[in-house]
Formats: structure tokens, C-alpha cells, sequence
């Protein structure tokens, strides 16, 4: 089993989506001893964002020296996704959605021909059969039913990005409120690890 494995906090030991993403693969790895894992940090090796010289390389136009290095970047980044029979993500919540590392590598793996295409039906994932399961922590309360679900756009957008490439086993593990009170930061923190801990093994 190859496992993917990406964290986009940039607040390293002190992140709450780091600590729960690994615990996610704490437990997968028990539970797959042989299990191979790549580790992509976003915050210590971001992807650049996308610009014009991008798009025209991945329409087959030669890349500008000043881009080469990062179209490669992107390449490997969508390889190891492809290769990838399971992905944990740490995405944490920064101003009501995801962060712009995230943001960057997701723009790398959407990319028609290879995770999704157009048909006379409408769009057709590509990157169906992996098991993508996210680590997602939230200052606020954001679940659904509280009174800032409308504001939520980590989840919500994670799972149609994920869904509009295939993806059907799409599972989520939230710590929320961590930044209520110290308190009820360990309170969330520790209910995530537990839920990672409760995963399936496969």
C-alpha cells in the first residue's frame, strides 16, 4: 500500500492538523505494517502558485527557465498523488478556508487528461479507487448545525474538489474550537486523536 501523506500548517509542532494527521497514519501504519509512506510538507517545500506559464506548459509549451524547476515540482506532485492508494491531508482552516499551500498543490493535481476529463455527460473523475482521508482543524465552530456552518469553506471545498476527481472514500477527522480557549483545545485535540485512532485499517 503507498500512502500519501501532506500537512499545509505553517505553525509546525505547535499545529493541530499536523498532530492529528499524524496519528491518521500512526494508525494506518500499524494497521499496514509494509505500508510505503511519502511525507510532502507544503509549508517547508510550497509549490509555486499557478500563473500563465504554467497553463501553457501543461498544454505541451516549453517552460521558461525561471519556471522549470517548478513545473517539475508540480509534476512529482501529481505523480506521487497517482501513485497514492491512500492520501491524508492536514488542512487546516486560515481565514475561513483552506491555505494557499494547499490551495497550490490542489491546482497541481487538477489537471484534465490525467485526474479528470469532459465527456458529452459533463465531467468524469480519474482518480477513483483512493482512500483520501483529512485532517481538519478549525479555530471557530464550524460543523454542521452550528451557526457559522455557512462559513466553512475547508470541508465543503475539499470534498467537491475530491469528488469532482473521482473520489469517493473521502472520510474527515475535525478538531474545532481550538482557539476558544486552552481548554477546549485539548478537549478538541484529544476527541481528533481519538477518532484517528477509531479509523478502519483499510
Amino acid at each position: 500500500m503507498n500512502l500519501l501523506h501532506v500537512d499545509a500548517s505553517v505553525l509546525g509542532d505547535h499545529s493541530v492538523s499536523r498532530k492529528v494527521s499524524a496519528a491518521i497514519v500512526a494508525r494506518l501504519r500499524a494497521a499496514n505494517p509494509d505500508v510505503s509512506i511519502t511525507h510532502r510538507d507544503l509549508a517547508a517545500q510550497p509549490l509555486g502558485h499557478l500563473t500563465g506559464g504554467h497553463l501553457a506548459a501543461l498544454q505541451g509549451a516549453e517552460p521558461g527557465p525561471h519556471l522549470q524547476d517548478d513545473v517539475a515540482a508540480g509534476r512529482a506532485a501529481l505523480d506521487e498523488f497517482l501513485a497514492a492508494d491512500v492520501v491524508v491531508v492536514g488542512a487546516p482552516m486560515y481565514n475561513f478556508t483552506l491555505p494557499s499551500q494547499l490551495k497550490a498543490w490542489i491546482d497541481r493535481l487538477l489537471i484534465a487528461g490525467k485526474t479528470f476529463r469532459y465527456s458529452a455527460a459533463g465531467p468524469e473523475g480519474l482518480a477513483g479507487g483512493k482512500r483520501v482521508i483529512v485532517a481538519v482543524s478549525r479555530g471557530g465552530l464550524y460543523g454542521p448545525g452550528s451557526p457559522n456552518a455557512a462559513a466553512e469553506h475547508v470541508e465543503s471545498y475539499l470534498r467537491t474538489v475530491f469528488g469532482f476527481i473521482g473520489v469517493t472514500d473521502l472520510e474527515f477527522v475535525a478538531a474545532d474550537g481550538i482557539q476558544i480557549s486552552p481548554e477546549h483545545r485539548e478537549r478538541a485535540l484529544q476527541g481528533a486523536l481519538q477518532s484517528a485512532g477509531e479509523l478502519r485499517a483499510a
